[in-house]
């Protein structure tokens, strides 16, 4: 008896927080038979899976060993010709530097019709966990999302004229992927925003485990290195980090920490 063909659901799990998941993506992870499942995503929004779900780990984070790319579209394919409710589970929005777009391509190229359930990304939920908007009437006109980890053999990207079109435009900066790199970003970014723009590093967005610094883009790198962030985390360079409530996280003055 041939087996009907499957489904495949892309479903952004957001930036950790069960409790920010959307209906439909709960609902989509409750009707799996297979998950594949991205590194960030945490352990209490796998843990949603119907028991019988078979859960495959498909880590691919930035500096660490990665499933290939071509191996979890084979893996995508094969589950739903096989008659699998395959969901692609990925952490923050499948559309926002989540490889979605490759794999909907994929996907579609195979003659497999696929379901997108957007996330909420963790540039987003970072700074309103810390109470501060990423736009303002005010102060950001605009909000631009940018990796910091740029693809081998790509060019690098110009943060000079990033900077420049930011400060011009009125435009929030949010960086993905970026402390690995930050030295080179904070050096770019110098070349067209002033030290004193202010900028915020949050670690584990919405984690029982993040951590969070205050400080400014001529003393970014300085403030990681020192406070021992790491990956994953999220920059966010503007003027809209002075709206982060002080009494939430460390504020750095010119005497330190205060």
């Amino acid at each position: 008896m041939t087996r009907s063909l499957g489904s495949c659901t892309l479903v952004g799990a957001g930036p950790g927080d069960p409790e920010l998941l959307t209906l439909k993506a709960l609902k989509a992870i409750q009707a799996a038979t297979v998950l594949l499942v991205d590194d960030l995503v945490s352990a209490a929004i796998v843990a949603l899976a119907p028991a019988a779900a078979r859960v495959v780990p498909v880590g691919k984070r930035g500096g660490c060993r990665s499933t290939p790319q071509a191996f979890i579209h084979r893996l995508m394919v094969r589950a739903v010709r096989a008659g699998e409710h395959v969901v692609r589970l990925k952490g923050g929005d499948p559309f926002i530097f989540g490889r979605g777009g490759e794999e909907v391509e994929h996907l579609r190229a195979a003659g497999i019709a696929v379901t997108v359930v957007n996330g909420i990304t963790a540039g987003l939920a970072g700074m309103t966990g810390l109470g501060a908007p990423l736009t303002h009437r005010t102060h950001a006109h605009g909000v631009l999302f940018v990796t910091g980890h740029n693809h081998p053999g790509e060019a690098a990207t110009d943060w000079r004229q990033l900077a420049a079109t930011a400060r011009a435009a009125r435009l929030t900066l949010v960086i993905y992927m970026g402390v690995a790199g930050c030295a080179d970003i904070q050096q770019g970014l110098l070349q067209g925003l002033p030290a004193h723009t202010p900028a915020v590093v949050i670690q584990h967005v919405s984690l029982p485990r993040q951590r969070h610094v205050r400080t400014t883009l001529g003393r970014l790198q300085g403030s990681i290195e020192r406070e021992g962030l790491g990956s994953p985390a999220v920059i966010v360079v503007g003027d809209v980090v002075r709206g982060v409530a002080a009494s939430n996280l460390w504020v750095e003055t010119a005497c330190g920490r205060c």
